[in-house]
Parts: structure tokens; C-alpha cells; sequence
């Protein structure tokens, strides 16, 4: 039996750029993506604090340091620029794995820089 759980989650990132004839995706800073060990091409749900719309789609890296969280495509329709977002991605384990996976969260500031990271353990 496997179980999903929580791999990796950037809190309240700021939405720094839509654009809806892009073919989709959510680009985000390559500072973040290692910081969460999310990784380019991986499905993730993104959730909007500010409306409560929940859509999936991918990572396209963006350039380190940029502080860049950009939602392309048709997911653009369902955010705004300045907009809060959860971007979350998960893991299917199996037994033997749930007492060894560790989820890892980044709680962003309104610059989208990393103001704290915390590590969630499935199991104590």
C-alpha cells in the first residue's frame, strides 16, 4: 500500500508575473526549487491564498535570485500578480518509507526570499 504525503510546500510565495499565451507551467526561482528539492518538470497543486482557487501544473525553472513566481497558461485565469500562493508537491511511500521521509517547507517573505525552513517528519 502506498501512502501520499507532503514532499515539499513554498508558503504564501507573491506572484510576481502571469501570462496566459504561455503553454503553461509555474516558473519559480532556482534558489527556492533547491531549497525545497522540488524539481523542474514536477507536477505540483498550487493554491491561491487570496481567492482559494487550487489548480495543478509543473515547474519551469526561473533564474536564481530573481525571486520569480511566474503562472503561465491557462492557470494565469486563476491568479494575479501580488497574489499569495501554496505551491505543494507530494510523495507516494510505502511503509518501510514512512519513518524516514521528511516533508520540507520554505515560508516565504513578500520578496519571495526564504525566511524559514522547517522539516516535518511522516512519523516520531
Amino acid at each position: 500500500m502506498l501512502t501520499k504525503l507532503l514532499k515539499a510546500k513554498i508558503h504564501r510565495a507573491t506572484v510576481t508575473f502571469t501570462d496566459v499565451n504561455y503553454h503553461g507551467s509555474i516558473t519559480i526561482d532556482t534558489d527556492l526549487l533547491k531549497a525545497t528539492g522540488l524539481l523542474p518538470n514536477e507536477a505540483v497543486m498550487v493554491a491561491d491564498c487570496e481567492n482559494g482557487k487550487r489548480f495543478e501544473t509543473y515547474i519551469i525553472a526561473g533564474k536564481a535570485g530573481s525571486g520569480v513566481i511566474a503562472v503561465n497558461g491557462a492557470a494565469a485565469r486563476l491568479t494575479q500578480v501580488g497574489h499569495k500562493v501554496i505551491v505543494l508537491s507530494y510523495v507516494l511511500a510505502e511503509a518501510a518509507e514512512l519513518e524516514t521521509h521528511k516533508s520540507r517547507v520554505v515560508i516565504l517573505d513578500e520578496h519571495n526570499r526564504i525566511t524559514e525552513t522547517i522539516e516535518h517528519k511522516t512519523l516520531k
